[in-house]
């Protein structure tokens, strides 16, 4: 289940950091899918960046301590 929520994460916060990215390099409009559905401000694509590395670090947390378990160690 974390290596969906880490998949999940990857791409949340790379919709974020291209929202961001295309929002501050361009004529103020995001690259990536969302800003074709939405408009949103710069602030709020930083934060899904944001989200989606956290959801990204804690899906690989919890495969390494399974691993880490299951080594018998």
């Amino acid at each position: 289940m974390r290596a969906v929520i880490g998949a999940i994460g990857v791409i949340v916060m790379i919709q974020g950091a291209m929202g961001a990215l295309g929002r501050t390099f361009t004529d103020s409009t995001g690259w990536g899918i969302l800003p074709h559905w939405y408009d949103l401000p710069t602030l709020a694509y930083v934060g899904m960046a944001v989200t989606g590395l956290a959801l990204f670090v804690w899906g690989e947390a919890g495969k390494k301590r399974r691993n880490h378990a299951g080594s018998g160690a």
